[in-house]
């Protein structure tokens, strides 16, 4: 076999050329919105938490930023007034990023045109047993690659709801 034509390879090219093109095609509505794509995923993170709140730590993990880049995006939105900062009661030395309701009014207003531009770009594009095989096969990567990237999501003793990313 021919080592360029090897099937890793071709899943890793499709991978990365479906994140580039779905977010060309989905970065445009967010941005109507006054929203970049970490200002997005950030927000919505928040948004289908417990209590809609994460510690910074945590958020910082499930959006693969740095602390120092998660406390960039969250003084921004903060002074936008989407995001609000509450101490830990618990533990001084830690803090939670919390949706602030002008937040949750900003995803509210940007999510109908965002759901559509998924179902048009990507999952009115599989069928219904296809994307429930395609969800649950990225968890299973997702859980390998990423294990954090749930940080913080059972708090509250409450279960995760279906994430994506």
């Amino acid at each position: 076999m021919d080592p360029f034509d090897d099937p890793r390879l071709t899943a890793m090219g499709l991978l990365a050329e479906v994140c580039t093109g779905l977010s060309d095609k989905t970065s445009p509505t967010l941005a109507a919105a006054g929203l970049s794509e970490v200002d997005f995923e950030t927000l919505i993170r928040l948004a289908r938490s417990p209590e809609r709140r994460l510690r910074m730590s945590d958020l910082a993990a499930q959006t693969s930023l740095s602390t120092s880049g998660i406390t960039r995006v969250v003084d921004r939105l903060e002074r936008d007034g989407l995001v609000e900062r509450h101490a830990c009661a618990s533990d001084r030395r830690a803090s939670y990023a919390v949706l602030s309701e002008t937040g949750a009014e900003r995803l509210r207003a940007v999510l109908p045109r965002h759901l559509e531009d998924i179902e048009t770009w990507f999952t009115g594009l599989l069928t219904e047993n296809q994307l429930a095989e395609f969800l649950q096969a990225l968890r299973v990567i997702r859980d390998v690659v990423r294990p954090c990237a749930t940080a913080g999501a059972r708090e509250a003793g409450r279960a995760p709801q279906a994430k994506a990313g």
